[in-house]
């Protein structure tokens, strides 16, 4: 009981420091899906981050009977937040899952490293798993990205050797998780995959020697073959000597959407990171395919 006490505590301080009162007024209904920011050009632009304390929240769902899962939603869906925040108990001990659409475009589906929720009738599912074939202990999947196809790429930049992983769905069945290439697999902090709903590119973040800094935003087209492309690095516009990475394209296809932050140090020498998400005209990715 002291647990939920302390969540419901805090559920309740974020309404309030939100200078929201959902007792006794309905959510604000936003006009369009970006709170009305001019829209930025093709070069990189910081989304203000005070439109995303705009954002409202509501609790999405009871809590189940055994009291160990519940969640808060958007009330608002919004491309680049997590549509569902699921609070679960594991092992005595409260832990929060993040759950996005953005990264599979799917609304009914949402996926947080190696499990997912599915919309149901009441709300949202009970947290499920991906299976043995994704739950291992020796990976540390990060991001998750599914094209509309169901074919999965993920990454694993937390246990192993910062690479990238996919798995399609042939003849009806999940196949086993491959590696992918060199063009995509080279450098460090490889990780944070998006692909295409329709495959076509897939971008991801990594630090390579011909980079412009820290880790760096690339983009690879599949070819009429079926592979994979050369790496292209997204350029000045939107790479820069800080690091950047999670990029993902809006699920309307205007957008793209990263993270650029930069490590900063204390006097004891403990680091910490500091940044912000910014945006870019997403026009530029049809530039960038071959011809």
């Amino acid at each position: 009981m002291k647990y939920i006490c302390n969540l419901i505590t805090w559920f309740l301080l974020m309404l309030i420091f939100s200078g929201k009162s959902y007792s006794q007024n309905p959510p604000p209904v936003l006009e369009e899906l970006y709170f009305g920011q001019k829209p930025p050009t093709n070069v990189a632009e910081l989304f203000p981050p005070d439109a995303v304390f705009s954002k409202s929240w509501e609790l999405g769902g009871e809590f189940t009977q055994n009291t160990d899962e519940f969640y808060i939603t958007n009330s608002d869906e919004i491309p680049h937040l997590a549509t569902v925040i699921v609070f679960r108990k594991e092992n005595n001990v409260w832990k929060k899952h993040n759950f996005h659409s953005a990264v599979s475009g799917n609304k009914n589906i949402l996926y947080s490293k190696k499990k997912y929720i599915e919309r149901v009738d009441t709300g949202w599912s009970k947290i499920k798993s991906l299976g043995p074939m994704f739950d291992r202990d020796d990976w540390g999947i990060m991001r998750m990205s599914v094209s509309s196809n169901g074919t999965y790429v993920f990454d694993d930049a937390q246990k192993n050797s910062d690479v990238i992983r996919i798995s399609r769905i042939k003849d009806g069945k999940r196949e086993e998780p491959q590696l992918l290439g060199q063009e995509i697999n080279t450098g460090k902090w490889t990780a944070h995959p998006f692909i295409a709903p329709d495959e076509s590119y897939l971008i991801w973040d990594s630090e390579r020697g011909e980079g412009h800094g820290g880790a760096d935003i690339y983009i690879s087209f599949r070819q009429q073959d079926g592979s994979w492309g050369g790496a292209i690095n997204l350029g000045d516009k939107i790479n820069s000597a800080l690091w950047e990475n999670g990029a993902f394209v809006t699920p309307d296809g205007k957008y793209l959407f990263f993270g650029r932050s930069e490590e900063k140090f204390r006097e004891d020498d403990s680091s910490y990171w500091v940044g912000g998400k910014h945006w870019v005209d997403a026009k530029f990715i049809e530039n960038l395919r071959p011809k």
